[in-house]
């Protein structure tokens, strides 16, 4: 199964594509869709849409992953997070793709056992999972790493309950 994990943002969105096979996590790809501050708000949208359904068309993911917002003390921050998150869902939808979100607590869980980790703690596990020497850079981009790799886990867990129950 090949998870595309999106770490939203307006400014920069981490992506992370990871694929289970024969038991294995493995990273196909990994950096961050960047719209310059110049432009428009309306363009920088658009542009992260274009972003995301090329990486969608480029590596065929059967899921996306995205991280569940949360509220932000800058209003600002959380509107423009909250539109860019609405964007990359719906660019994903259109491609035929489920899109599943993700709360912090979820994620260090699913990725360190232990939803109170350090960002630090996750990054390393990140790179321990995807056997690299270092975790995925911008930081941004292991997020989103993070998240597919959580998305798998809760992948594998519900299909094994699933066959539990079904007998």
């Amino acid at each position: 199964m090949r998870v595309l994990g999106l770490d939203p943002g307006l400014t920069t969105t981490g992506y992370g594509i990871v694929e289970r096979a024969g038991g294995r996590i493995r990273l196909l790809a990994a950096g961050a869709l960047r719209t310059s501050t110049e432009a428009a708000p309306a363009e920088r949208l658009a542009d992260l849409r274009t972003g995301v359904l090329a990486l969608i068309g480029e590596h065929k993911p059967a899921a996306v992953a995205t991280e569940r917002l949360f509220f932000n003390r800058n209003a600002r921050t959380a509107i423009s997070v909250g539109q860019a998150s609405g964007v990359l869902t719906a660019a994903a939808s259109e491609a035929g793709l489920s899109v599943t979100e993700y709360g912090p607590l979820e994620v260090k869980k699913a990725v360190t056992g232990v939803g109170s980790a350090p960002k630090s703690q996750v990054q390393a596990m990140v790179a321990a999972v995807l056997g690299l020497s270092t975790a995925p850079k911008p930081a941004d981009a292991a997020d989103a790493c993070a998240l597919a790799i959580c998305h798998l886990q809760s992948a594998g867990l519900s299909q094994a309950l699933s066959k539990a129950v079904n007998r």
